[in-house]
């Protein structure tokens, strides 16, 4: 009998991810990633990546998150390159010994502070900048002369795959890896024992990543979400600042990123100048149907989308839209969205938001903003 689709399929894991781990930890072993050689090769090789394939890198971006193809390479694209030419300009510098001072005890030594390895770094990457956020870090432990697994987000299928086609073709697998899939892909992972672990994402996950390593005390660094609020004063050039806060919200990959506004605070009798103004330039920006616009990315997938029509449905929040509100499911966009005084204990102000709605909150004077900036309750629950 001719087996089924799902037999055929190729399944990671823990058993492969050990010793995919003790492949890399014995390539690690053998020195060869601490020379300044092979750090600058494998800089320079990443560079290329970049530079040779930025069609197919615009198109994974625009195939995931219809991402506009100026702000793929902006945000994405020329920041990866600004890194590796930084890294490669600086690296000879990073490697070098730093001298210590000694005590009269040790009288006559000397002494010197030498920056080593770690080991075997995994990365964990984010959906939303999923170019920049898989392989910026990568380049740090390739400068640091580490092993590197990259595990991208399987919330950006394609380019997902374009890393792991490109991560093959240009870097050294003796020594870097990329792990495609999904929970249980990146739970064999977790289930290894690691140097350090680079996770970008969300705070439940976050916990899950962090119980695993505690397990072997890894180091871990965490970039989480946050809830980042814009204050805007009267006396102000309205304009520019309009503009630069559609270009930090709705210009960072429609709200989908973690230091876009979250909010803004501002005084009750500036309110409505500050409402105009974003209605004026939201026009300039993506036209009188937004929903049309190529320059706006869509919501992720059917889940986030759901998630956001539930903020926007809320009974304390349904009734606060000055501006935007329009969906549209099946092509998963949402509308930029301003809401004017929402209830401070809705859930749109107390989850992180993570998308093209922007709530702003008004206070009788500039004294008063303080009482503004509370604790976000679910993050850091």
């Amino acid at each position: 009998m001719a087996s089924t689709v799902e037999e055929q399929k190729v399944h990671f894991d823990s058993k492969d991810a050990l010793t995919m781990v003790e492949e890399l930890r014995g390539s690690y072993g053998s020195g060869k990633t601490r020379s300044y050689e092979w750090r600058e090769s494998q800089l320079k090789n990443l560079l290329k990546v970049a530079e040779n394939h930025e069609q197919e890198i615009v198109d994974a971006l625009r195939s995931d998150l219809s991402k506009p193809e100026f702000e793929a390479y902006v945000q994405e694209i020329s920041m990866l390159k600004g890194s590796c030419k930084l890294a490669l300009k600086a690296l000879r510098n990073w490697m070098k010994p730093e001298k210590a001072k000694t005590s009269l005890t040790t009288f006559p030594s000397s002494a010197e502070i030498v920056s080593e390895p770690l080991g075997v770094i995994l990365i964990i990457s984010a959906w939303n900048y999923p170019f920049l956020l898989s392989l910026d870090p990568v380049v740090g432990a390739i400068a640091a002369g580490n092993a590197v697994v990259l595990k991208p987000s399987e919330l950006a299928p394609a380019t997902s795959s374009l890393l792991a086609k490109l991560v093959g073709e240009y870097m050294d697998s003796s020594s870097i890896r990329v792990v495609e899939g999904a929970v249980a892909e990146t739970s064999a992972l977790l289930d290894q024992k690691w140097d350090k672990i680079c996770y970008t994402g969300n705070g439940r996950v976050g916990r899950i990543v962090m119980a695993s390593a505690a397990k072997h005390l890894t180091p871990v660094l965490l970039e989480l979400g946050g809830k980042s609020p814009v204050v805007v004063d009267s006396g102000i050039n309205l304009q520019v600042a309009t503009r630069r806060i559609i270009v930090g919200k709705w210009g960072c990959n429609n709200g989908q990123a973690c230091i876009s506004p979250d909010y803004i605070v501002t005084t009750k009798d500036f309110a409505p100048k500050l409402v105009d103004s974003l209605k004026r330039e939201l026009e300039n920006f993506y036209g009188k149907n937004p929903l049309e616009s190529k320059d706006l990315s869509r919501i992720v997938n059917s889940n986030h989308f759901a998630r956001l029509t539930k903020l926007l449905d809320e009974d304390k929040v349904s009734g606060k839209i000055v501006l935007g509100g329009e969906r549209d499911k099946t092509n998963l966009r949402i509308a930029p969205t301003i809401l004017l005084d929402v209830s401070r204990d809705s859930l749109i102000m107390n989850e992180e938001i993570f998308g093209p709605l922007l709530p702003i909150l008004t206070v009788g004077t500039k004294n008063s903003v303080t009482v503004i900036f509370f604790p976000n309750k679910k993050i850091l629950q």
